[in-house]
């Protein structure tokens, strides 16, 4: 697998760009930009990996990859809609160049094409477990929108959040991998729990270069989750720490929408531990997803994995969005 790991992302790239496409030349136009805006694959890669570790043969179970990938970009148009995102990967988001009607149709649209295919085509549970991953990434949304601005949100409420919107599809590429690639119910478990660890090591991070990265490498601006006024795993963490000048900063910065104030606040969450606190947190999701590898019998596939969840807490090889 590991020899053959570029040949694989060369596939599911091509995949894409040869057999995705849907009756309506506009959305498909509006999904294959966004497509080619690029993106580090990790949910196929995740996918193929735990086909892999269970005897499959990944080339068998592209397709099943790129649906977890486009299920992936569904979301994250109707997230630039929510959040009113000018940019997605560097380039205009998707409703700044086709609208938000367009753009929510186009996500509605893809999530319909995912499931039509994927009903057709895979034995259960693998069309209950995309259905059911689909519900949490909506009801994690909704939790994250209802939070918006709340500095009384705790850790235990910010999991949750984590587990539903972004851990779940991680989850959901794992579990689905396992289960394609003929692995037992122990496997299969194994591997749902590394999803679940390893989906929210990555939210934290995401959170933490939102707050530490520059623009170029974030493909969109930084601060940009303080500027939504959401409660991220750095600022919850320092709120936690922090005084009551700090506190006092942040509550007039998100019940005034004063964006002037953002800078001083990324300091204090420097200041507050925030930043640090947050790295702990990463390590130890990132522990737990090993230990749960552990459980696997050892594979270049297993490795691959572990690699992963290793560079989440590797400054040089930070997997993106």
């Amino acid at each position: 697998m590991i020899a053959d790991e570029k040949r694989l992302d060369s596939l599911v790239e091509q995949f894409f760009r040869e057999s995705f496409s849907t009756d309506n030349p506009v959305i498909t136009e509006a999904i294959k930009r966004l497509l080619a805006a690029g993106g580090k694959r990790l949910r196929p890669r995740i996918t193929l990996l735990a086909a892999a570790t269970c005897g499959g043969q990944p080339l068998d179970h592209l397709q099943l990859g790129a649906y977890m990938e486009l299920i992936h970009v569904a979301t994250l148009i109707h997230d630039d809609v929510v959040d009113r995102a000018d940019m997605r990967r560097g380039v205009n988001a998707t409703a700044i160049d086709y609208g938000n009607r367009i753009s929510v149709l186009a996500g509605d649209y893809l999530f319909a094409w995912i499931f039509k295919n994927v009903t057709a085509n895979y034995p259960p549970p693998v069309p209950h477990i995309l259905s059911a991953t689909l519900a949490d990434i909506c009801d994690g949304e909704v939790l994250q929108l209802r939070a918006l601005g709340k500095l009384d949100v705790g850790t235990n409420a910010y999991l949750e959040v984590a587990r539903k919107k972004t851990a779940s599809l991680f989850v959901a590429s794992a579990q689905c991998g396992a289960i394609m690639g003929g692995g037992g119910p122990e496997a299969i478990d194994a591997l749902r729990v590394f999803g679940d660890c390893y989906g929210i090591a990555f939210q934290m991070n995401d959170d933490l270069l939102d707050v530490t990265a520059d623009q170029q490498t974030l493909g969109k601006p930084v601060g940009n989750d303080l500027a939504e006024r959401k409660m991220t795993i750095p600022l919850i963490l320092a709120l936690r720490d922090g005084d009551a000048a700090f506190r006092e900063l942040v509550a007039r910065c998100y019940d005034g929408g004063d964006d002037g104030a953002i800078p001083a606040i990324l300091e204090g969450i420097a200041r507050h531990g925030g930043l640090s606190g947050t790295r702990r947190e990463i390590a130890q999701f990132v522990g737990r997803a090993k230990t749960a590898l552990a459980r696997l019998g050892a594979s270049g596939a297993k490795a691959e994995l572990e690699r992963l969840a290793d560079a989440l807490i590797d400054d040089e090889e930070i997997p993106r969005s």
